[in-house]
């Protein structure tokens, strides 16, 4: 099996976690096999449209999966670990993960307006964009500052650091 890596991106709501993910996934997925996985810990994400089929199947609380031509989508009821998911998704280079604070990857924290300094203990770089001025923050010596703009800087940034899965 081919080496796989893995980084995770975390901030608070609205700081551009999601539109960063994006654009590098974008970028990456021109060379590598990109995977992502997405926390939701308040439960909010909706994925099939009530009163269709997979929607029926899903409610029973069956583990249900929906294959197609271009496709195959996995209903779980189960909260599943990294490693379970991570063999789901079989063949990858690089995992993007936004979230799950919890897990032992190299991070980096998203913010704009503001830095929320508890994120220090859970990262290892943080981006930034204009509306933030560092001047304003004692920042922990080992932390690397990327520009939430940049995506070439920030994917220089998980090339250099992404943890082997």
């Amino acid at each position: 099996m081919k080496k796989r890596y893995a980084v995770a991106f975390t901030g608070p709501s609205n700081s551009g976690k999601t539109t960063l993910i994006e654009k590098i996934a974008k970028e990456l997925i021109i060379s590598k096999e990109v995977a992502i996985i997405k926390n939701d810990p308040k439960d909010k994400a909706r994925f099939d449209v009530e009163g269709k089929d997979s929607y029926k199947f899903s409610q029973t609380g069956a583990e249900t999966v929906v294959v197609s031509p271009t496709r195959t989508t996995y209903f779980s009821k189960r909260q599943k670990q990294l490693e379970e998911v991570m063999d789901m998704i079989g063949e990858f280079d690089i995992l993007l993960v936004e979230g799950l604070k919890t897990l032992p990857l190299p991070r980096i924290a998203i913010f704009r307006n503001g830095i929320d300094t508890d994120y220090f203990d859970c990262s290892e770089a943080i981006a930034i964009d204009d509306s933030i001025d560092i001047n304003k923050y004692e920042l922990p010596k080992n932390i690397d500052i990327l520009n939430l703009n940049d995506t070439a800087e920030v994917i220089g940034w998980i090339e250099k650091n992404a943890k082997e899965v």
